[in-house]
């Protein structure tokens, strides 16, 4: 997942507690499985990436949450460092977390957070009403979030990259013309190919051309690109006692078959009430 753009909004008596539309990015080559409720565990909705094991972006029917975006730092990485996705997959699984709230379990994973690349993670539980974020090449440590709108890609929280800064404006300019906007349209939000000029552009240690390509918030080259799209809203109904209740859409390029068609075309969508 490589560009999120959300609302957060934990004071929400009616209306939208948690709106979300984010990016997957990774290479063709790496097979996943679409979002879809797990086998093994029945109350966890996300997509798989077949490598790793982990997830990018999740959510569970008891209202825990949780996302991930790579920090772009080419010349840090290693080839010995344990996966990713597996700091999203134990949180929703509860197999580290079991118990925890969101900045509990964001202070466990940071005692151990210099074995991974970089990463942003987000960290949610709705029935709470908590989400934290906690980077691992931040110089600050975990962190719960206030209220606002917020936009995480390769760097740390809310860091003014072109795309993120538009894709943050745009988000909040659907939510204040209708707070109830179409998961579909914050789909389209993000399908978007308009690169930055290169005087916008961030250095982070790649070539410029690269740069550039990776500067859209739909990027698009022959074996990298936006894999999918997600778009996720939690409202809150508390005029007869608290009510919390999710719907998600995702629009990719896997129909489950690992046949990847560019561009993704294929759509799901869920909704349930979460359990408290």
């Amino acid at each position: 997942m490589c560009l999120i753009v959300f609302d957060w909004r934990p004071a929400a008596v009616d209306g939208p507690l948690f709106t979300l539309a984010a990016n997957r990015d990774e290479f063709f080559r790496r097979t996943a499985e679409p979002m879809h409720w797990w086998s093994e565990a029945p109350g966890l909705l996300a997509g798989r990436d077949l490598l790793g094991g982990g997830t990018w972006l999740g959510m569970t029917r008891d209202g825990r949450f949780a996302a991930l975006t790579n920090y772009r730092a080419p010349h840090e990485m290693r080839p010995d460092a344990p996966t990713r996705g597996t700091l999203v997959s134990n949180w929703l699984l509860g197999e580290s977390s079991a118990g925890l709230a969101p900045l509990d379990y964001l202070q466990q994973v940071a005692q151990d957070g210099e074995i991974y690349d970089g990463f942003n993670l987000l960290v949610g539980d709705w029935s709470r009403r908590e989400l934290g974020w906690y980077c691992n090449r931040s110089a600050t440590g975990p962190a719960l979030l206030a209220a606002g709108t917020h936009g995480i890609s390769n760097a740390v929280l809310d860091t003014p990259w072109p795309k993120l800064v538009r894709k943050r404006a745009e988000l909040g300019g659907l939510l204040a013309a209708d707070p109830l906007v179409p998961l579909e349209r914050l789909i389209d939000l993000m399908r978007d190919p308009q690169l930055a000029r290169d005087d916008e552009l961030p250095s982070t240690g790649i070539p410029l051309e690269r740069e550039r390509v990776l500067s859209a918030a739909f990027i698009e080259s022959p074996e990298y690109g936006t894999r999918g799209t997600t778009a996720l809203r939690v409202v809150a109904n508390c005029t007869h006692g608290e009510h919390l209740s999710a719907a998600v859409a995702e629009r990719s390029d896997d129909n489950g078959s690992h046949r990847v068609v560019r561009p993704g075309d294929f759509e799901r969508s869920f909704a349930f009430n979460i359990e408290r």
